[in-house]
């Protein structure tokens, strides 16, 4: 646990708020049966969520994405996620209580994703939260998408706060690089789309864990003035 306060609490969508796998991979095997593959198995497509499009579609297709297909794959590939945006999709147990609290303690709190605006605004429509959410930093909101650190200092101007006291959650290696290239501390959602050959305690975040929940135990601090 930190000894160190932070106010203001930053995290990745895909894997971390939201449980987006039931969407992207029906998406995902949606285009793979229009091009005559098979489906593959959800316990193969659920790791590899947070590596979003390419990542699926390396997972789906192999080599054969990295060809002039590729664009023409991508395009049908969100197209179909769009379709089927919030069917299936939840936030993770325990993230409303987080909100909530953070809420409470008068802590912003925001999402920055690489998931493109068209994608991440309604689905946060959907889910309730884009109007809760003190800001939205999607993949297209700023020239450099993580793991460049640009959409993180963003995020921070839009809470009004310091980088250094924001915490940044996410699941995927780039969501720490760029954390720490921002000069936030960082946690690793170890609940969310963590794959077999990730290495995650190479990733040099300040911590992990393993439910949403435990991020309240990290926002501690003189600034929060709960009742």
């Amino acid at each position: 646990m930190s000894n160190l306060s932070y106010d203001g609490v930053l995290l990745d969508l895909d894997g971390t708020l939201a449980d987006t796998a039931p969407d992207m991979g029906a998406a995902l095997n949606a285009l793979l049966s229009e091009e005559d593959h098979e489906p593959l198995p959800f316990s193969r497509i659920r790791p590899v969520v947070s590596h979003g499009a390419r990542g699926l579609l390396q997972l789906g297709f192999g080599e054969a994405v990295a060809t002039e297909r590729e664009a023409e794959l991508r395009g049908r590939f969100l197209s179909l996620y769009e379709s089927v945006l919030c069917n299936g999709t939840t936030l993770f147990p325990g993230v409303a209580e987080v909100l909530e609290r953070l809420e409470s303690w008068h802590v912003p709190w925001g999402v920055v994703t690489n998931k493109p605006a068209y994608l991440t605004e309604p689905l946060l429509e959907q889910l309730q939260l884009r109007q809760r959410a003190t800001c939205v930093v999607s993949g297209d909101t700023v020239a450099k998408a993580k793991p460049h650190p640009w959409p993180l200092y963003h995020a921070a101007a839009a809470l009004d706060r310091h980088p250094r006291h924001c915490l940044y959650v996410g699941d995927a290696e780039r969501d720490i690089m760029a954390g720490r290239a921002a000069g936030m501390d960082t946690l690793i959602a170890a609940y969310g789309y963590i794959a077999a050959n990730d290495r995650p305690e190479s990733w040099r975040a300040k911590g992990s864990i393993d439910h949403p929940t435990e991020i309240l135990s990290w926002v501690d601090g003189a600034f929060v003035h709960a009742g």
